[in-house]
């Protein structure tokens, strides 16, 4: 099977997991894509969503679903996405489409977040991808100074600016053995907004499309 069929049948499977009525969480990136049309084709009931990115947004309003404001939730969130990376702990690295802010905060604020990938996602070491940083401008030079000093190779992602008016600097070559290690360390220091690692926040479930079928790991 290709990856896009895989990403289709993964985006099915989640499918038994949204509790009717609930409000969902739709990440980003071609795997959402496949859930946004699965939850339509199959008029799965829910009481609304919030979106993660612009992009995201323009597509559940181009199929009628109810987007909410962050800030007007009362009810509990379950929260779908993909992600650029996940391994065997469940340790993500996501950014790839640079909304990797928001979905860090739709994540900690949602009661179950469930990550969705096919096979070809599913690694044994983090680091293959490189790790987007969402960073403030002015801070630029300093960050990139200090990914190289942890041994990364930081390139600007030209062109794109996130939905908080940020930029994306890409670091290839860090060693990520320890992933939780680098979340913290990369969190402290000032012009970081968001570090797309997912090793504090992990899925409570990750559901993977393989060619023999669904894989779920906990």
């Amino acid at each position: 099977m290709k990856h896009d069929q895989l990403k289709k049948q993964v985006s099915l499977a989640v499918l038994d997991y949204i509790p009717y009525n609930a409000i969902v969480g739709f990440g980003s990136g071609s795997t959402v894509i496949h859930f946004i049309k699965a939850i339509v084709e199959k008029k799965k009931n829910f009481f609304g969503a919030v979106s993660s990115s612009y992009h995201t947004t323009i597509m559940l309003k181009k199929y009628g679903i109810t987007v909410l404001e962050l800030n007007t939730i009362t009810k509990p969130i379950i929260y779908i996405d993909s992600a650029d990376e996940v391994n065997f702990s469940l340790e993500m690295i996501k950014g790839g489409g640079g909304a990797l802010t928001k979905e860090k905060i739709i994540s900690a604020m949602s009661e179950k977040f469930i990550c969705i990938i096919d096979e070809s996602k599913l690694v044994q070491t983090l680091g293959v991808f490189p790790l987007p940083i969402e960073v403030v401008p002015i801070a630029y030079s300093y960050i990139s100074k200090k990914m190289t000093d942890f041994g990364g190779k930081p390139r600007y992602r030209e062109g794109f600016v996130t939905d908080q008016g940020n930029i994306i600097i890409d670091v290839y070559g860090l060693n990520l053995n320890c992933p939780i290690n680098v979340e913290k360390t990369f969190n402290s220091i000032p012009g970081i907004v968001t570090v797309g690692l997912f090793s504090i926040q992990k899925p409570n479930l990750l559901l993977v499309g393989t060619k023999s079928g669904i894989k779920i790991f906990k």
